[in-house]
């Protein structure tokens, strides 16, 4: 089993969290903040010192890529790329403060503004007993998601460029901004990242391999009304607020957020505001399967066309737009992607654990642009706020599985007959 640099990993993690790299969704910058070009210059030079080539940084879209040099020479070892963003979410990212507990033992641990990362609560510190435990201090959040990922990926390189014996293809690595407000890998231009196929190392625990998330849409549905006296509204008042609780009334009661999980989609109701004269609804649309995704859709423009066609054309109108793609429909066309996977995660010992990922990740931009890209895990837990954690050792193990990654492809690509391989998931 590869002999992770932990320390190295342990301090690059910690040097990037004091960046404050949170991202900002109204700003139209790019990226969106300067704290995210700051680490990812940073990076940048990292790469330099790991030694790594055909290093370039975009100011067009903000990515940061490089290549580790392949140690064996065979066409049928193509490229692959491992991908992680760079910004954290919306939560107070400023002077982020990482506390390290070594040695964890199982007991809760009190933060700052009174508030106790509790084994009650979040039971999952119960299996990291004995690690380097990394939190925040309570006011701020940590930045696991994703600077766990770079520091793997980074843990990754750094030991396969000293144990230059391990037998790997071409690898691309590549760092990018604004992926929690779903801008960043949008952007991203893939003719820069010459890879077969790729990962993200975002979220999750070790063992996760996530190749389906939600099909998205995001739809603003206005109402006009007509405003006549209440005393004389007889035959003339058309009421715009009444419209919208009507349309709401129309989509399924049990299809929301509150009552989903696994694969089930939704419809969301972000807000509704509105009087007689005009009301809007902002909607969002979520569903894993590509069908069930479109009836959603329809649905919505159904419920538009019989209110228009009760109360009057143009009484309600509708701008409807896709946000982002599952990457599933196209992932399952090439089995290998996720069956490399789980021959690492086999060697390694790791219980292999396939979910459905209930976000977005850069994985379905990169897809839909032609490179399968499933995500992976970084180890970390309780994301976008002061409870986040990580341990050490759980991003020791995420270099330990890239490194097997790599040395999988190779071994299967050996033999001919195993590409695509016939074990199924």
């Amino acid at each position: 089993m590869a002999v992770i640099d932990q320390a190295y990993i342990q301090d690059k993690f910690i040097e990037y969290c004091k960046v404050n790299t949170r991202s900002d969704d109204q700003s139209k910058e790019v990226p969106t903040t300067p704290g995210q070009i700051e680490l990812l210059k940073i990076i940048e030079q990292e790469l330099e010192n790991l030694g790594l080539e055909n290093i370039s940084f975009s100011k067009k879209d903000s990515y940061l890529v490089g290549k580790l040099p392949g140690t064996v020479r065979d066409e049928q070892v193509t490229p692959i790329g491992f991908v992680a963003h760079v910004d954290t979410a919306d939560f107070n990212a400023e002077n982020v403060q990482p506390q390290v507990h070594q040695d964890y033992d199982g007991k809760d641990i009190v933060l700052k503004e009174g508030r106790v990362l509790s084994t009650s609560e979040f039971s999952s510190l119960k299996k990291h007993l004995g690690e380097t435990l990394i939190t925040a201090d309570g006011t701020t959040l940590l930045g696991a998601d994703d600077k766990a990922g770079i520091a793997g990926l980074l843990g990754m390189l750094k030991y396969l460029k000293e144990n230059s014996s391990v037998k790997h293809g071409d690898i691309w690595v590549a760092f990018g901004p604004d992926e929690e407000i779903g801008k960043g890998a949008a952007r991203f231009d893939v003719q820069r990242f010459p890879v077969e196929f790729a990962y993200t190392l975002d979220n999750g625990d070790p063992g996760d391999i996530a190749f389906e998330t939600f099909n998205a849409a995001a739809a603003t549905i206005h109402f006009h009304g007509t405003v006549v006296h209440p005393g004389e509204a007889y035959g003339l008042m058309v009421n715009a607020a009444l419209m919208s609780s009507e349309f709401i009334q129309g989509l399924p009661a049990d299809e929301v957020p509150e009552n989903s999980k696994g694969f089930d989609g939704y419809f969301m109701v972000l807000s509704n505001n509105g009087n007689v004269d005009h009301a809007q609804i902002q909607l969002i649309i979520r569903d894993f399967d590509t069908d069930g995704f479109e009836k959603k859709k329809k649905l919505v423009t159904d419920l538009v066309d019989k209110l228009n066609e009760k109360y009057g054309k143009d009484r309600v109108t509708l701008e409807l737009h896709d946000q982002y793609r599952s990457p599933g429909d196209l992932i399952k066309k090439y089995p290998y992607v996720v069956n490399l996977v789980l021959h690492a995660y086999d060697a390694l010992g790791l219980k292999p654990k396939i979910i459905p990922f209930r976000g977005g990740t850069d994985g379905d931009f990169i897809s839909e642009k032609g490179i399968p890209t499933p995500n992976l895990f970084n180890g970390g837990a309780n994301f976008h706020g002061p409870y986040e954690y990580v341990t050490t050792e759980s991003m020791a193990l995420l270099s330990r599985t890239l490194i097997e990654i790599a040395r999988q492809h190779v071994l299967l690509n050996s033999n001919r007959d195993e590409r695509p391989l016939k074990r199924k998931y």
